[in-house]
């Protein structure tokens, strides 16, 4: 049996009296609380969590996401990317930068400073431009200065089995793996995946314009596009290229993407086609609104094709992008990002395209758990 020494609970008698006199002595009245400042105090807990929860470290599936960056597209390049991490989601994500070297560094000084901003939660890799010697200068001015790198990727990244390919000019607004999904959808002899360049044959410009072949009725819009490298490199992807150049070499407007369209009108059964929502460009809303699955789930992908970004062409595409660009990484996403984006989508109500703002916020509220 444990014997206390009577030194030892003379700190809990006294205690005890003290509290007992306070109940009996203190008015019976609750304490008043400052409820501003505990709002304020609720409100910068949130915002912190929100935060943190949206940078945190997580290991899941990986999704890679690869560009090609030459010239002055340095910073839309980085807007892309920063979209990227905002809605990496739950998975653990890779960003692929093949770029000219001139700038390399300036990427890997952003992107280093952004893996620590968001507490590790994406990783990097930075590769060079490699063209092939035979028509090395056609293929690097081909359309716009070094496009056409992509069709060369299944070399150049001959260490990855698959990515999703994005132009410089495009913006995640929805979880990266809402994307990514389609590759577990595609069967075994798809190599690629894309959208239909039109939604409507009255606008389409292949079936139009074209004066070489072109995938299905409407043409495929390479701007967002899932490569599956391994498949790529089983179906000899990087021989098929150069003839279709010297065929073709007057007639590719488009450049690389008419390329892609030849290809695929010959093999329809190796590309996979997912709904405009996941490359949603001005041409879905400059007239009329004729992308049914961004209407019923939002947009996925934006691409601001045409210099829309940059232009005051569509000043609702702009001012996604502004949004963007201003967002600081690490910030609250809904103050400084969703609301921010409103704000501007809000004065382009004008427009065509303004008109269907809530296309544009729909899974940014779901992202952020604000609907």
């Amino acid at each position: 049996m444990v014997r206390l020494r009577p030194s030892c609970l003379f700190p809990f008698v006294v205690g005890f009296s003290i509290i007992t006199l306070l109940c009996i002595y203190l008015p019976n009245k609750s304490i008043p609380l400052n409820v501003g400042n505990m709002s304020a105090f609720r409100t910068s807990i949130l915002v912190s969590t929100r935060s943190v929860q949206l940078f945190q470290t997580k290991k899941n599936e990986e999704v890679v996401i690869a560009v090609v960056v030459c010239k002055n597209r340095t910073s839309e390049a980085l807007v892309m990317i920063k979209s990227a991490i905002v809605f990496r989601g739950s998975s653990d994500l890779r960003i692929v930068v093949v770029a000219e070297k001139n700038i390399q560094q300036e990427f890997d000084e952003t992107l280093r400073d952004w893996k620590l901003l968001t507490n590790d939660s994406f990783s990097y890799e930075i590769h060079s431009i490699i063209f092939p010697k035979e028509h090395y200068d056609e293929w690097e001015k081909l359309f716009q200065p070094c496009a056409s790198e992509r069709l060369f990727l299944p070399s150049v990244l001959n260490h990855l089995d698959s990515i999703l390919y994005v132009d410089t000019d495009t913006l995640f607004l929805s979880n990266v793996d809402d994307v990514w999904k389609h590759f577990s959808l595609m069967n075994s002899s798809q190599l690629a995946a894309m959208v239909p360049e039109h939604e409507d044959m009255n606008v389409g410009w292949y079936n139009r314009f074209a004066k070489h072949p072109y995938y299905g009725k409407l043409g495929l819009n390479s701007g967002v596009m899932l490569m599956n490298l391994t498949r790529m490199r089983e179906f000899d992807w990087i021989s098929q290229l150069a003839p279709v150049l010297e065929k073709y070499r007057l007639d590719l407007t488009w450049g690389d993407q008419d390329i892609i369209n030849v290809i695929f009108h010959y093999h329809p059964d190796k590309v996979y086609v997912y709904p405009c929502r996941y490359n949603y460009r001005s041409d879905h809303c400059m007239y009329m609104s004729n992308c049914k699955s961004a209407e019923e789930y939002g947009v996925a992908v934006l691409h601001g094709s045409r210099s829309t970004f940059r232009t005051k062409k569509q000043p609702a595409f702009r001012a996604l992008f502004n949004a963007m660009s201003q967002y600081q990484l690490g910030s609250d996403p809904v103050k400084y990002l969703l609301e921010t984006a409103a704000s501007l989508l809000n004065k382009t109500t004008d427009t065509n395209c303004g008109r269907l703002a809530p296309i544009f916020t729909h899974n940014m509220r779901l992202m952020f758990k604000t609907v």
